[in-house]
């Protein structure tokens, strides 16, 4: 005898009709969590994007309006005088001259990725006391700028620190003005520079070398090779793309260095960069329309190295299994 059930059942299936699926209080609630994980990401950016926006584009894209302009800073009206800004630049050798003195920082910048690469290839492995070395060569880039350059000022002030230190292990005759003989100056700040950024480079190479799993240095440990083998076929292979990086860092800040020249001597006696130039003619000279074409320069001149930089050694995928 037949069922109810079991002939609405065999019903159902003659007709081929399938009930429609309806979501209860729980799928429904999972539906609405998976649309908020999706929408979360993307609240979360709206801050630093507006940010990165109305502090760092908006102001490139005024840099270039005002280029080529008469502009002085101060009057409501900007005369439109085309490209007239960026031909006194090419046309005046005293405004390209000062980018001599970026040299003096290229050099103090190769001298202090040899120095942080070592230092973080000797500390990553199990060395006594390597925390607290560690944290005495980063500690410099953690210090305000300002405070750097007052302090470098009195090391560097005639019978200062650097004198008095000189003369205390009998090489007195090697003091001078540090700061004021031009033949010394760029290369006193350029040292400054090198201290305060080396913790940065540091950072980077020692994060990168950590990263490379254990089990390789176990397994060079038993084919026999030595903590040079190891820095050369192991090591610097893996870290070559944060090598790359820290080149183009380099090379930017050796070509933009500011605030250490401008504190310590304003610029004076041969020690003014293009970017303290550029600082003097618009704050100085009111010249803010050619300012701003320099800045532009020189934002070019960083592209086109960073852009051959990358074509001479290319970022490649880094396989070290």
């Amino acid at each position: 005898m037949a069922t109810p059930t079991n002939t609405a059942s065999r019903v159902s299936g003659l007709s081929g009709a399938t009930p429609a699926r309806r979501l209860g209080p729980g799928g429904r609630r999972r539906q609405g969590l998976r649309r908020r994980k999706t929408i979360t990401p993307y609240l979360f950016l709206i801050a630093p994007v507006a940010l990165l926006v109305v502090f760092t584009y908006v102001p490139v894209v005024n840099m270039f309006g005002y280029s080529v302009t008469s502009w002085n800073g101060l009057s409501p009206s900007k005369e439109f005088i085309g490209a007239d800004n960026y031909i006194e630049i090419a046309t005046r050798p005293e405004l390209f001259g000062v980018l001599r003195v970026s040299l003096y920082y290229i050099g103090a910048s190769v001298i202090q990725i040899v120095l942080a690469l070592y230092f973080a290839t000797v500390l990553s492995f199990n060395v006594r006391f390597r925390n607290f070395f560690k944290g005495i060569i980063f500690f410099p880039y953690l210090i305000n700028g300002v405070a750097i350059a007052m302090v470098f000022l009195y090391f560097f002030e005639p019978g200062g620190t650097l004198d008095s230190t000189l003369n205390a292990i009998g090489l007195g005759d090697l003091s001078r003005q540090w700061l004021g003989d031009p033949g010394t100056i760029n290369y006193s700040l350029a040292g400054t520079s090198l201290w305060r950024y080396l913790g940065l480079n540091f950072v980077l190479f020692l994060g990168a070398i950590q990263s490379i799993p254990a089990q390789l240095y176990e397994a060079a440990e038993i084919d026999g090779a030595n903590r040079w083998h190891q820095f050369r076929f192991l090591i610097l292979p893996g870290i070559r793309p944060i090598v790359g990086l820290s080149c183009i860092l380099a090379i930017s800040g050796s070509l933009s260095v500011f605030e250490i020249p401008y504190i310590m001597t304003g610029g004076a006696n041969g020690s003014e960069t293009f970017v303290t130039q550029t600082v003097f003619m618009a704050f100085k000279a009111y010249k803010v329309g050619l300012a701003s074409a320099m800045a532009v320069v020189l934002l070019l001149i960083i592209l086109l190295i960073t852009w051959v930089q990358r074509r001479v050694v290319p970022d490649e995928k880094v396989n070290l299994s």
